[in-house]
């Protein structure tokens, strides 16, 4: 679960910014990579069947790089002025983009609405944490229910060897056991912090395999009556 109590690690601006931009050269690296390739081959070789295998590869990487590049938009960008809405639309495109290649196939059940930039933020953020979850690949189910300012997210990831990500709650709480956050835990630690900034709490759970992400509004405790009392004591 992720706590709604105050963090134990705080990054500046300059370190969170560099690990995040760590995260996004990480996955766009390999298909741009790819593409070099794939050039390389069409310049250097004459042989027909192998540049029709360098086209198909260009081809295929440039479409990854660009709906990897598309999601980190949405999901680690600003995409658009502060306090903007995002169409869950949108988000789900970008979602879809990703698994097109994949072996893990996404489902996406969602109205067609406008929601809070960080709420869809944090969807898309559980949406990379659940693939982890699944390191065989299989199915993720994701479930938005309510409206925007109160909406309730599931998603449910299935497969073979499924698990609850290593340190992922920790790091979303904020409190890595190690005191530290290096480039490969910064998603779900940026994923606490958007959870934070949207007020809403998320917990993990399993059974055999298939693990489940639920997010929902934080719920803050009411004052107890002997507090209310002391408050009025204090105030009078």
């Amino acid at each position: 679960m992720s706590s709604p109590n105050a963090p134990s690690l705080t990054l500046d601006g300059l370190d969170l910014a560099a690990l995040l931009c760590s995260r996004v050269c990480h996955d766009v690296i390999s298909p741009v990579g790819a593409i070099v390739n794939g050039l390389e081959v069409l310049e250097d070789d004459d042989d027909e069947s192998m540049r029709t295998f360098a086209l198909e590869l260009i081809g295929k990487s440039a479409r990854q790089a660009s709906a990897r590049l598309k999601f980190a938009r949405i999901a680690f960008g600003a995409a658009g002025s502060a306090g903007a809405s995002i169409d869950l639309a949108d988000a789900e495109g970008v979602a879809k983009g990703m698994f097109s290649d994949e072996k893990t196939k996404l489902a996406w059940s969602a109205p067609q609405a406008l929601f809070p930039k960080n709420k869809v933020k944090l969807l898309l953020n559980l949406v990379m944490i659940a693939t982890s979850a699944i390191p065989r690949g299989g199915l993720i189910d994701v479930v938005v229910s309510g409206d925007g300012e109160a909406p309730t997210l599931v998603l449910t990831a299935k497969g073979s060897h499924a698990r609850i990500p290593p340190h992922v709650e920790e790091l979303m709480a904020g409190s890595p056991e190690s005191g530290t956050v290096d480039a490969h835990g910064i998603l779900p630690f940026y994923a606490g912090l958007v959870a934070r900034a949207a007020a809403m709490d998320v917990r993990f759970a399993i059974a055999g395999d298939e693990v489940t992400i639920t997010a929902s509004p934080t719920v803050i405790a009411a004052p107890a009556e002997g507090d209310d009392e002391a408050s009025d004591t204090a105030l009078a």
